[in-house]
């Protein structure tokens, strides 16, 4: 890729880690009340009165998690904060602080890091979360990314993976399996350009599965509709590894069966339209792809008429009795064990 004439690239060992600190951090404006003490000392302090609070935290790591071939590191600061916001969200709580860890090789410049906070600060001021600390330090190859998220909610509101009954509906939000067709056009397209670097693919054809893939949204407009609604999952869980894992993992902690049926499996029709031209199946897709970041949850059937007909909710199943197991139920009807699908970052 040729560079204007007029890029920077300022050495971060000019910086040293306490003066990156300072330059990264110097714009951040707190707006939490609960935050006593963003950067800047030890820890973070935050007040909780009458409310408790979740943690979560996720490690991103390149040639793991991300590629920089194709992700903007832009997008790969807004993702991040997304991939922990969204866990906030599964517990039925709102985020409220971020702590940013990074690793980083000296093949970084500047700017380049400029670029990684940049969507990490849009991310967190579109979310209204406050970012409180974190740290830094160098990386013998590559880029790692750490971030925790703080969220909190009364104690009745927050929602386990493992209240689910039988007889609960089985929903999920939006639709399923584009963030995995996504990245399967930009593989295909890093390998064409590896072949001829002059070609300038044509990507506005997939423009909503790239987005999905590289700029996922968190659900916090479905945390607040439930409020809303004055309705409370009995579950919940965010898809990150793929439907059957998410499945599995309610049944797990809920000690009960799922019936999936796959003809309700929500799907955008680019998504299909991919899974077509790539020869792939959309049903095992939505199964086994991930990085939806939408929420999987379930309702006592008595809440069915306070989602019924909303856009943002399509009911896909129920739970059952745990020795029933969890299976698909196919458009032919045919009953097929669910299996935990979801991607594993250990495997060969």
């Amino acid at each position: 890729m040729l560079k204007s004439k007029e890029y920077t690239s300022t050495s971060l060992s000019q910086l040293g880690e306490f003066g990156l600190i300072d330059h990264l951090t110097q714009h951040i404006k707190l707006t939490q009340k609960s935050t006593i003490k963003g950067v800047g000392d030890d820890a973070a302090v935050l007040e909780v009165k009458d409310q408790q609070m979740v943690l979560t935290t996720d490690l991103l790591i390149e040639g793991v998690h991300f590629d920089l071939s194709y992700m903007p590191l832009k997008h790969l600061g807004y993702k991040a904060v997304m991939v922990n916001l969204s866990d906030v969200y599964a517990m039925n709580a709102q985020a409220s602080q971020l702590t940013i860890s990074i690793a980083v090789s000296n093949r970084f410049p500047l700017e380049a890091i400029e670029e990684l906070y940049a969507g990490i600060y849009l991310a967190a001021n579109t979310y209204g979360v406050d970012v409180v600390g974190g740290d830094t330090t160098s990386s013998t190859s590559g880029l790692l990314l750490s971030i925790t998220a703080v969220g909190h909610a009364v104690a009745e509101d927050i929602v386990y993976r493992s209240g689910a009954k039988p007889t609960d509906l089985l929903v999920v939000t939006g639709d399923l399996g584009a963030a995995y067709m996504g990245l399967q056009i930009l593989e295909r397209e890093k390998e064409v350009f590896k072949v001829n670097p002059q070609n300038q693919p044509d990507l506005d054809p997939y423009a909503y599965l790239i987005e999905r893939q590289l700029k996922p949204e968190a659900r916090k407009d479905v945390i607040e509709l439930f409020k809303k609604m004055e309705i409370v999952p009995t579950s919940m869980i965010d898809v990150s590894d793929g439907l059957s894992s998410e499945i599995m993992h309610l049944c797990k902690a809920s000690k009960v069966g799922a019936k999936l049926y796959e003809e309700k499996i929500p799907l955008d029709p680019a998504m299909i339209n991919v899974c077509e031209e790539f020869k792939l199946d959309s049903t095992t897709i939505t199964l086994s792809g991930g990085e939806d970041y939408e929420l999987l949850f379930t309702l006592d059937q008595k809440d069915y008429d306070a989602i019924k007909g909303n856009p943002n909710f399509t009911v896909i199943g129920h739970m059952t009795e745990e020795k029933e197991g969890a299976h698909l139920i196919t458009r032919a009807n045919q009953q097929i064990k669910l299996e935990d699908r979801g991607w594993n970052s250990f495997e060969e």
